[in-house]
Protein backbone atom coordinates (compact mmCIF):
# COMPACT_ATOMS: atom_id res chain seq x y z
CA UNK A 1 0.00 0.00 0.00
CA UNK A 2 1.49 3.28 -1.39
CA UNK A 3 1.71 5.99 1.29
CA UNK A 4 1.36 10.33 0.84
CA UNK A 5 5.02 11.70 0.94
CA UNK A 6 6.71 13.15 3.38
CA UNK A 7 8.43 15.71 1.29
CA UNK A 8 6.84 17.24 -2.05
CA UNK A 9 9.45 17.25 -4.35
CA UNK A 10 7.75 19.55 -6.34
CA UNK A 11 6.58 21.87 -4.12
CA UNK A 12 4.98 24.84 -6.30
CA UNK A 13 5.76 28.55 -6.47
CA UNK A 14 2.00 30.54 -7.31
CA UNK A 15 2.26 33.90 -9.33
CA UNK A 16 0.66 35.74 -5.78
CA UNK A 17 4.20 34.30 -4.06
CA UNK A 18 6.33 35.23 -6.72
CA UNK A 19 5.01 38.65 -7.04
CA UNK A 20 5.30 39.12 -2.98
CA UNK A 21 8.33 38.19 -3.22
CA UNK A 22 9.64 40.80 -6.08
CA UNK A 23 7.92 43.73 -3.66
CA UNK A 24 9.79 42.48 -0.93
CA UNK A 25 13.11 41.90 -2.28
CA UNK A 26 13.37 44.72 -5.09
CA UNK A 27 15.01 45.16 -8.48
CA UNK A 28 18.40 44.92 -9.20
CA UNK A 29 21.03 44.05 -11.66
CA UNK A 30 19.84 40.92 -12.22
CA UNK A 31 16.03 41.85 -11.74
CA UNK A 32 13.61 39.79 -14.10
CA UNK A 33 13.43 40.05 -17.47
CA UNK A 34 11.29 38.29 -20.61
CA UNK A 35 8.61 35.82 -20.23
CA UNK A 36 9.43 35.11 -16.41
CA UNK A 37 8.76 38.68 -15.49
CA UNK A 38 5.57 38.82 -17.18
CA UNK A 39 4.00 35.84 -15.82
CA UNK A 40 5.41 34.12 -12.67
CA UNK A 41 3.44 31.31 -12.83
CA UNK A 42 5.87 28.16 -13.45
CA UNK A 43 5.68 25.04 -10.88
CA UNK A 44 9.18 24.25 -10.70
CA UNK A 45 10.72 22.78 -7.77
CA UNK A 46 11.54 25.33 -5.21
CA UNK A 47 14.94 23.99 -3.80
CA UNK A 48 15.73 24.74 -7.70
CA UNK A 49 14.52 28.36 -7.74
CA UNK A 50 16.83 30.85 -6.82
CA UNK A 51 14.60 34.23 -8.25
CA UNK A 52 10.76 32.80 -6.75
CA UNK A 53 9.66 33.21 -10.37
CA UNK A 54 8.40 29.58 -10.61
CA UNK A 55 11.27 28.53 -12.69
CA UNK A 56 14.12 25.98 -12.20
CA UNK A 57 17.71 27.40 -12.24
CA UNK A 58 20.32 25.32 -13.97
CA UNK A 59 23.54 25.37 -12.09
CA UNK A 60 26.76 24.41 -14.54
CA UNK A 61 30.35 23.92 -13.36
CA UNK A 62 33.36 24.72 -14.64
CA UNK A 63 35.84 23.65 -12.72
CA UNK A 64 39.28 23.78 -14.93
CA UNK A 65 38.63 26.98 -16.23
CA UNK A 66 41.14 30.25 -16.03
CA UNK A 67 40.04 32.83 -14.09
CA UNK A 68 41.91 35.96 -12.93
CA UNK A 69 44.81 34.47 -15.03
CA UNK A 70 44.76 31.47 -12.50
CA UNK A 71 44.59 28.08 -14.17
CA UNK A 72 41.98 25.76 -12.79
CA UNK A 73 40.65 28.25 -10.49
CA UNK A 74 36.80 27.78 -11.83
CA UNK A 75 33.74 29.57 -11.50
CA UNK A 76 29.89 28.35 -12.31
CA UNK A 77 27.26 29.33 -15.00
CA UNK A 78 23.94 30.24 -13.09
CA UNK A 79 21.36 30.15 -15.94
CA UNK A 80 17.98 31.11 -15.10
CA UNK A 81 14.89 29.78 -16.03
CA UNK A 82 11.88 31.08 -17.89
CA UNK A 83 8.49 29.77 -19.50
CA UNK A 84 11.08 29.84 -22.93
CA UNK A 85 13.67 27.26 -21.16
CA UNK A 86 17.01 28.88 -20.96
CA UNK A 87 19.14 31.54 -22.41
CA UNK A 88 22.41 33.27 -22.54
CA UNK A 89 21.47 36.27 -21.97
CA UNK A 90 19.67 35.13 -18.62
CA UNK A 91 22.52 33.99 -16.41
CA UNK A 92 25.45 34.91 -13.73
CA UNK A 93 28.66 33.79 -13.85
CA UNK A 94 29.84 33.34 -10.30
CA UNK A 95 33.68 32.56 -9.53
CA UNK A 96 36.19 33.84 -6.67
CA UNK A 97 36.67 37.15 -8.11
CA UNK A 98 33.07 37.89 -8.62
CA UNK A 99 32.44 41.11 -6.84
CA UNK A 100 30.49 40.55 -3.63
CA UNK A 101 32.33 36.54 -3.52
CA UNK A 102 34.82 36.21 -0.30
CA UNK A 103 38.00 35.38 -1.06
CA UNK A 104 39.97 35.14 -4.79
CA UNK A 105 40.93 33.30 -7.45
CA UNK A 106 43.23 30.84 -7.08
CA UNK A 107 45.09 28.27 -9.46
CA UNK A 108 43.94 24.70 -9.12
CA UNK A 109 41.29 25.88 -6.77
CA UNK A 110 38.93 24.18 -9.20
CA UNK A 111 35.58 26.31 -7.49
CA UNK A 112 32.48 24.49 -8.49
CA UNK A 113 33.34 21.27 -8.66
CA UNK A 114 30.32 20.72 -6.78
CA UNK A 115 27.59 22.89 -4.98
CA UNK A 116 24.26 22.28 -3.31
CA UNK A 117 20.98 24.29 -3.50
CA UNK A 118 18.37 24.82 -0.95
CA UNK A 119 16.74 27.55 0.99
CA UNK A 120 19.30 28.07 4.04
CA UNK A 121 18.10 31.05 5.63
CA UNK A 122 13.74 30.14 5.07
CA UNK A 123 13.22 33.31 2.66
CA UNK A 124 11.75 31.62 0.09
CA UNK A 125 14.51 31.90 -2.09
CA UNK A 126 16.53 28.90 -2.68
CA UNK A 127 20.51 29.39 -1.84
CA UNK A 128 23.32 28.10 -3.39
CA UNK A 129 26.51 26.66 -1.55
CA UNK A 130 29.74 25.97 -4.34
CA UNK A 131 32.59 24.24 -2.71
CA UNK A 132 36.19 26.05 -2.96
CA UNK A 133 38.45 23.75 -1.58
CA UNK A 134 40.69 24.51 0.66
CA UNK A 135 39.74 28.16 0.51
CA UNK A 136 36.25 26.38 1.79
CA UNK A 137 32.92 27.36 0.41
CA UNK A 138 30.74 29.66 0.07
CA UNK A 139 27.25 31.02 -0.12
CA UNK A 140 25.19 32.70 -2.35
CA UNK A 141 21.62 34.05 -1.58
CA UNK A 142 18.43 33.99 -3.35
CA UNK A 143 16.44 36.77 -3.64
CA UNK A 144 13.94 38.37 -6.32
CA UNK A 145 16.65 39.81 -8.59
CA UNK A 146 18.47 36.69 -8.13
CA UNK A 147 21.72 34.92 -6.83
CA UNK A 148 23.58 37.79 -4.96
CA UNK A 149 26.66 38.45 -1.91
CA UNK A 150 28.19 35.69 -0.44
CA UNK A 151 28.87 34.63 2.65
CA UNK A 152 32.46 32.26 3.01
CA UNK A 153 32.44 29.04 5.04
CA UNK A 154 36.08 29.00 6.18
CA UNK A 155 37.81 25.11 5.96
CA UNK A 156 34.90 23.18 4.98
CA UNK A 157 35.39 23.26 0.95
CA UNK A 158 34.36 19.43 0.05
CA UNK A 159 30.70 18.40 -1.69
CA UNK A 160 28.18 20.15 0.44
CA UNK A 161 24.83 18.93 0.81
CA UNK A 162 21.14 20.36 1.36
CA UNK A 163 18.49 19.11 3.43
CA UNK A 164 16.24 18.21 6.11
CA UNK A 165 18.20 16.11 7.99
CA UNK A 166 17.04 16.31 11.88
CA UNK A 167 13.19 16.66 10.37
CA UNK A 168 12.07 20.22 11.53
CA UNK A 169 10.78 21.75 8.31
CA UNK A 170 14.19 23.64 8.04
CA UNK A 171 16.75 23.01 5.76
CA UNK A 172 20.37 22.12 7.24
CA UNK A 173 23.54 21.75 5.48
CA UNK A 174 26.66 19.27 5.48
CA UNK A 175 29.70 20.42 5.17
CA UNK A 176 32.58 18.81 4.34
CA UNK A 177 36.51 19.27 3.75
CA UNK A 178 38.25 18.77 1.07
CA UNK A 179 40.90 16.27 1.05
CA UNK A 180 43.65 14.65 -0.81
CA UNK A 181 43.06 11.66 -2.83
CA UNK A 182 45.05 8.70 -3.02
CA UNK A 183 47.12 6.15 -0.76
CA UNK A 184 45.77 2.37 0.63
CA UNK A 185 43.54 4.02 3.44
CA UNK A 186 41.20 7.09 2.67
CA UNK A 187 42.38 9.45 5.71
CA UNK A 188 39.82 11.14 8.22
CA UNK A 189 38.42 14.34 7.02
CA UNK A 190 36.88 16.67 9.67
CA UNK A 191 32.94 17.26 8.74
CA UNK A 192 30.24 19.20 10.91
CA UNK A 193 26.26 19.87 10.33
CA UNK A 194 24.99 23.03 10.62
CA UNK A 195 21.04 22.92 11.95
CA UNK A 196 18.64 25.36 9.86
CA UNK A 197 18.09 28.28 9.37
CA UNK A 198 21.19 29.96 8.61
CA UNK A 199 22.12 33.28 8.69
CA UNK A 200 23.72 35.70 6.10
CA UNK A 201 26.51 36.34 8.56
CA UNK A 202 27.15 32.52 8.13
CA UNK A 203 25.88 31.68 11.75
CA UNK A 204 23.20 28.56 12.05
CA UNK A 205 21.14 27.61 14.59
CA UNK A 206 22.76 24.92 16.37
CA UNK A 207 26.10 22.62 15.28
CA UNK A 208 25.25 18.96 15.21
CA UNK A 209 27.74 16.10 15.01
CA UNK A 210 27.91 14.35 11.58
CA UNK A 211 27.95 11.01 12.99
CA UNK A 212 26.23 10.44 16.21
CA UNK A 213 27.86 6.16 16.99
CA UNK A 214 31.43 5.88 18.31
CA UNK A 215 31.58 2.74 16.38
CA UNK A 216 31.71 4.81 13.29
CA UNK A 217 35.53 4.91 13.66
CA UNK A 218 35.76 1.12 14.92
CA UNK A 219 36.07 1.92 18.29
CA UNK A 220 34.22 0.01 21.10
CA UNK A 221 30.77 1.90 22.68
CA UNK A 222 32.05 1.64 25.99
CA UNK A 223 35.34 4.13 24.97
CA UNK A 224 33.74 6.88 26.46
CA UNK A 225 37.09 9.04 25.31
CA UNK A 226 36.65 8.12 21.74
CA UNK A 227 33.12 8.44 21.79
CA UNK A 228 33.40 12.21 22.99
CA UNK A 229 36.59 13.04 20.87
CA UNK A 230 39.33 12.94 23.26
CA UNK A 231 42.06 10.48 22.78
CA UNK A 232 41.22 9.92 19.46
CA UNK A 233 42.69 10.86 16.27
CA UNK A 234 39.68 11.18 14.59
CA UNK A 235 36.93 13.08 16.76
CA UNK A 236 33.29 12.90 16.25
CA UNK A 237 33.25 15.69 13.59
CA UNK A 238 35.35 14.11 11.53
CA UNK A 239 34.09 11.19 8.73
CA UNK A 240 36.70 8.76 6.99
CA UNK A 241 37.55 9.18 3.28
CA UNK A 242 37.14 12.52 0.94
CA UNK A 243 33.73 12.71 -0.18
CA UNK A 244 33.52 13.94 -3.71
CA UNK A 245 30.02 14.02 -4.05
CA UNK A 246 26.51 13.34 -2.37
CA UNK A 247 22.38 13.02 -3.13
CA UNK A 248 20.00 14.24 -0.88
CA UNK A 249 16.18 12.32 -0.21
CA UNK A 250 14.34 10.32 2.54
CA UNK A 251 15.29 6.82 1.80
CA UNK A 252 13.28 4.93 4.63
CA UNK A 253 10.13 7.57 4.80
CA UNK A 254 10.68 8.90 8.79
CA UNK A 255 10.53 12.74 7.60
CA UNK A 256 14.10 13.30 7.79
CA UNK A 257 16.64 13.34 4.57
CA UNK A 258 19.30 11.10 4.21
CA UNK A 259 22.77 11.80 2.08
CA UNK A 260 24.14 9.03 -0.29
CA UNK A 261 27.93 10.38 -0.55
CA UNK A 262 30.57 8.72 -3.05
CA UNK A 263 33.49 8.92 -0.98
CA UNK A 264 37.19 7.57 -1.84
CA UNK A 265 37.54 4.11 -0.01
CA UNK A 266 41.22 3.76 -0.16
CA UNK A 267 43.10 1.71 -2.58
CA UNK A 268 42.11 3.67 -5.56
CA UNK A 269 38.75 2.80 -4.88
CA UNK A 270 35.46 4.35 -4.58
CA UNK A 271 32.01 3.57 -3.02
CA UNK A 272 29.07 5.15 -1.81
CA UNK A 273 28.12 5.40 1.78
CA UNK A 274 24.91 5.95 3.35
CA UNK A 275 23.67 8.34 6.39
CA UNK A 276 20.60 8.40 7.75
CA UNK A 277 19.58 11.57 8.91
CA UNK A 278 18.27 12.23 12.51
CA UNK A 279 17.36 14.41 15.16
CA UNK A 280 20.86 15.01 16.53
CA UNK A 281 22.73 13.90 13.88
CA UNK A 282 23.42 11.47 11.21
CA UNK A 283 24.00 7.30 11.43
CA UNK A 284 25.02 4.89 9.05
CA UNK A 285 23.48 3.07 6.72
CA UNK A 286 24.03 -0.18 4.88
CA UNK A 287 22.72 -1.80 1.96
CA UNK A 288 23.05 1.26 -0.43
CA UNK A 289 24.02 -0.10 -3.89
CA UNK A 290 28.18 0.72 -5.01
CA UNK A 291 29.47 0.24 -1.99
CA UNK A 292 32.76 -0.69 -3.26
CA UNK A 293 33.02 0.43 -6.77
CA UNK A 294 35.09 1.90 -9.74
CA UNK A 295 35.59 5.44 -10.04
CA UNK A 296 32.85 6.48 -13.14
CA UNK A 297 29.63 5.48 -11.40
CA UNK A 298 27.10 7.97 -11.34
CA UNK A 299 24.27 7.74 -8.20
CA UNK A 300 21.08 10.00 -7.69
CA UNK A 301 18.25 9.53 -5.40
CA UNK A 302 14.45 9.89 -6.23
CA UNK A 303 11.21 7.74 -5.86
CA UNK A 304 11.07 5.55 -9.14
CA UNK A 305 8.19 3.20 -8.09
CA UNK A 306 6.10 6.29 -6.17
CA UNK A 307 5.70 4.75 -2.86
CA UNK A 308 6.40 7.32 -0.94
CA UNK A 309 9.97 6.18 -0.16
CA UNK A 310 12.85 7.42 -2.29
CA UNK A 311 14.68 4.91 -4.18
CA UNK A 312 18.65 5.02 -4.83
CA UNK A 313 19.71 4.42 -8.57
CA UNK A 314 24.01 3.57 -8.99
CA UNK A 315 25.30 3.63 -12.62
CA UNK A 316 27.86 0.66 -13.49
CA UNK A 317 31.31 0.42 -12.81
CA UNK A 318 34.56 -0.97 -12.91
CA UNK A 319 33.15 -3.88 -10.56
CA UNK A 320 29.23 -4.12 -11.40
CA UNK A 321 28.26 -4.31 -14.97
CA UNK A 322 24.60 -3.62 -13.91
CA UNK A 323 22.59 -0.46 -13.22
CA UNK A 324 21.34 -0.83 -10.04
CA UNK A 325 17.99 0.54 -7.86
CA UNK A 326 17.79 0.01 -3.88
CA UNK A 327 14.02 0.18 -3.05
CA UNK A 328 13.73 2.43 -0.23
CA UNK A 329 11.35 1.57 2.47
CA UNK A 330 10.30 1.80 6.24
CA UNK A 331 13.44 -0.30 7.48
CA UNK A 332 15.88 1.47 5.24
CA UNK A 333 17.67 -0.17 2.16
CA UNK A 334 18.37 -3.70 1.97
CA UNK A 335 20.50 -5.94 -0.31
CA UNK A 336 17.61 -8.69 -1.03
CA UNK A 337 15.59 -5.61 -2.35
CA UNK A 338 17.66 -4.30 -5.82
CA UNK A 339 16.87 -3.85 -9.12
CA UNK A 340 19.47 -4.94 -11.78
CA UNK A 341 19.34 -3.87 -15.45
CA UNK A 342 21.68 -2.85 -18.21
CA UNK A 343 21.04 -1.90 -22.13
CA UNK A 344 20.06 -5.74 -22.66
CA UNK A 345 16.78 -4.48 -21.01
CA UNK A 346 13.72 -5.50 -23.48
CA UNK A 347 12.55 -2.01 -24.46
CA UNK A 348 15.75 -0.41 -24.09
CA UNK A 349 17.21 1.01 -27.39
CA UNK A 350 20.82 0.02 -28.49
CA UNK A 351 22.83 -2.98 -26.96
CA UNK A 352 25.28 -3.17 -23.71
CA UNK A 353 29.06 -2.90 -24.79
CA UNK A 354 32.38 -3.06 -23.07
CA UNK A 355 33.50 0.32 -21.88
CA UNK A 356 29.60 1.92 -22.41
CA UNK A 357 29.73 3.23 -19.18
CA UNK A 358 26.04 3.22 -18.70
CA UNK A 359 25.04 5.63 -15.69
CA UNK A 360 28.23 7.28 -15.41
CA UNK A 361 25.84 9.83 -14.85
CA UNK A 362 22.28 9.52 -12.95
CA UNK A 363 19.69 12.05 -12.36
CA UNK A 364 16.07 10.80 -11.09
CA UNK A 365 13.52 12.87 -11.40
CA UNK A 366 9.43 12.89 -12.88
CA UNK A 367 9.82 14.23 -16.34
CA UNK A 368 6.06 13.14 -17.35
CA UNK A 369 4.37 14.09 -14.38
CA UNK A 370 2.80 10.41 -13.39
CA UNK A 371 4.69 10.68 -9.80
CA UNK A 372 6.88 8.20 -10.28
CA UNK A 373 10.17 9.02 -11.12
CA UNK A 374 12.23 8.69 -13.90
CA UNK A 375 16.18 7.63 -14.64
CA UNK A 376 18.47 9.21 -16.73
CA UNK A 377 21.40 7.76 -17.43
CA UNK A 378 24.74 9.09 -19.47
CA UNK A 379 26.36 7.00 -21.55
CA UNK A 380 29.68 8.57 -22.54
CA UNK A 381 31.73 5.47 -23.94
CA UNK A 382 28.66 5.06 -26.53
CA UNK A 383 29.63 4.26 -30.15
CA UNK A 384 27.00 5.62 -32.41
CA UNK A 385 27.79 3.95 -36.09
CA UNK A 386 31.20 4.10 -36.21
CA UNK A 387 32.06 7.17 -34.16
CA UNK A 388 33.57 5.88 -31.15
CA UNK A 389 33.13 7.20 -27.50
CA UNK A 390 30.36 10.02 -28.86
CA UNK A 391 28.35 9.16 -26.30
CA UNK A 392 24.43 9.17 -25.26
CA UNK A 393 21.97 9.95 -22.76
CA UNK A 394 19.03 7.58 -22.30
CA UNK A 395 15.73 8.27 -20.00
CA UNK A 396 14.12 5.08 -18.52
CA UNK A 397 10.49 5.44 -16.88
CA UNK A 398 9.79 4.81 -13.55
CA UNK A 399 6.81 2.79 -12.76
CA UNK A 400 4.87 1.26 -9.41
CA UNK A 401 5.95 -2.15 -10.51
CA UNK A 402 9.77 -0.31 -10.95
CA UNK A 403 11.73 0.24 -14.10
CA UNK A 404 10.85 -0.79 -17.68
CA UNK A 405 12.28 -0.60 -20.49
CA UNK A 406 8.58 0.16 -22.08
CA UNK A 407 8.58 3.63 -23.60
CA UNK A 408 12.88 4.07 -22.69
CA UNK A 409 14.49 7.30 -25.16
CA UNK A 410 18.05 7.46 -26.32
CA UNK A 411 19.41 10.77 -27.45
CA UNK A 412 22.80 11.56 -28.84
CA UNK A 413 24.48 14.73 -31.02
CA UNK A 414 23.32 12.98 -34.52
CA UNK A 415 19.50 12.74 -33.07
CA UNK A 416 17.57 14.78 -35.44
CA UNK A 417 16.87 17.93 -33.09
CA UNK A 418 19.80 17.79 -30.90
CA UNK A 419 22.24 20.73 -31.54
CA UNK A 420 25.45 19.70 -32.92
CA UNK A 421 27.72 16.34 -34.53
CA UNK A 422 28.51 13.65 -32.63
CA UNK A 423 32.49 13.31 -32.81
CA UNK A 424 34.91 10.70 -31.65
CA UNK A 425 35.84 10.95 -28.08
CA UNK A 426 32.78 13.83 -27.39
CA UNK A 427 31.81 11.71 -24.22
CA UNK A 428 28.18 13.47 -24.42
CA UNK A 429 26.43 12.72 -21.34
CA UNK A 430 29.53 12.75 -18.22
CA UNK A 431 26.97 14.84 -16.29
CA UNK A 432 23.17 14.68 -16.07
CA UNK A 433 20.41 16.59 -14.09
CA UNK A 434 16.45 16.34 -14.11
CA UNK A 435 14.89 19.92 -13.57
CA UNK A 436 12.06 21.79 -14.62
CA UNK A 437 13.40 24.60 -16.24
CA UNK A 438 10.25 26.01 -18.14
CA UNK A 439 8.17 25.66 -15.84
CA UNK A 440 5.72 23.21 -17.30
CA UNK A 441 5.44 20.37 -14.30
CA UNK A 442 7.47 17.99 -16.40
CA UNK A 443 11.06 17.93 -15.72
CA UNK A 444 13.40 18.84 -18.21
CA UNK A 445 17.22 17.21 -19.03
CA UNK A 446 20.31 19.22 -19.05
CA UNK A 447 23.63 16.64 -20.03
CA UNK A 448 26.90 17.86 -20.49
CA UNK A 449 29.82 17.39 -23.14
CA UNK A 450 33.42 18.28 -21.19
CA UNK A 451 35.19 17.22 -24.36
CA UNK A 452 33.18 19.19 -26.76
CA UNK A 453 35.27 21.42 -28.67
CA UNK A 454 38.40 20.00 -27.33
CA UNK A 455 38.53 20.26 -23.60
CA UNK A 456 36.02 23.36 -23.20
CA UNK A 457 32.77 21.32 -22.61
CA UNK A 458 29.37 22.25 -23.85
CA UNK A 459 25.73 21.54 -22.16
CA UNK A 460 22.36 20.14 -24.17
CA UNK A 461 19.27 20.76 -22.78
CA UNK A 462 16.50 18.75 -23.66
CA UNK A 463 11.85 19.66 -22.92
CA UNK A 464 10.18 17.67 -20.47
CA UNK A 465 6.81 16.45 -22.22
CA UNK A 466 4.12 14.31 -20.40
CA UNK A 467 5.31 11.33 -23.14
CA UNK A 468 8.89 11.86 -22.33
CA UNK A 469 11.57 13.83 -23.44
CA UNK A 470 11.84 15.76 -26.87
CA UNK A 471 14.63 16.90 -29.18
CA UNK A 472 12.29 19.87 -30.00
CA UNK A 473 13.22 23.39 -29.50
CA UNK A 474 16.80 21.64 -27.93
CA UNK A 475 19.20 23.94 -26.94
CA UNK A 476 23.30 23.77 -26.59
CA UNK A 477 25.63 26.25 -25.05
CA UNK A 478 29.11 26.64 -24.09
CA UNK A 479 30.91 29.23 -22.05
CA UNK A 480 32.09 30.88 -25.32
CA UNK A 481 28.40 31.70 -25.80
CA UNK A 482 27.92 33.27 -22.29
CA UNK A 483 31.18 35.40 -22.63
CA UNK A 484 32.39 33.26 -19.87
CA UNK A 485 36.02 32.07 -19.97
CA UNK A 486 36.24 29.15 -22.26
CA UNK A 487 39.08 27.62 -23.06
CA UNK A 488 40.10 24.06 -21.22
CA UNK A 489 37.41 24.70 -18.95
CA UNK A 490 35.51 21.83 -18.79
CA UNK A 491 32.49 23.55 -18.56
CA UNK A 492 29.33 21.08 -18.03
CA UNK A 493 31.37 18.79 -16.05
CA UNK A 494 28.83 19.14 -13.06
CA UNK A 495 25.20 20.43 -13.12
CA UNK A 496 22.63 20.59 -10.83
Amino acid sequence: MSRARRRTRSARLTASLAAAALLAGGAGVWALTGASAEAATGSADAQDDFNGDGYADLVVGAPDATVSEKANAGYVAVMYGSADGLSASHKKIISRSTSGVPGSATAKQQFGSTFTKGDLDKDGFSDLVIAGGEAGSVILWGSASGLTGGTNIAKYGGAPQIGDFDGDDTPDLALFTDQSIGGDDPMGAPATLWKGPISRAGKPADVLNILNKSEWWGYEEDDASCATGGGCEDGPDSITGPVRSGHVGDINGDGKDDIVQWIYTGDGTWGNRLLYGGSSGFTRGDGVPGETAGEDAGTDVGDVNGDGYDDVVAGVDGWNNKVRVAWGSASGLSDDNVQTFDQDLAGFPGAEEDGDQLGASVSVGDVTGDGCDDIALGIPGEDVGSTADTGSIALLRGSSSGVSGAGSQVFHQDTSGVPGVGEKDDRFGVSTALLDVDGNGNRDLAAGSTAENGENGATWLLRGTSTGLTATSAYAFGAKDLSAPYKDAHFGSALR
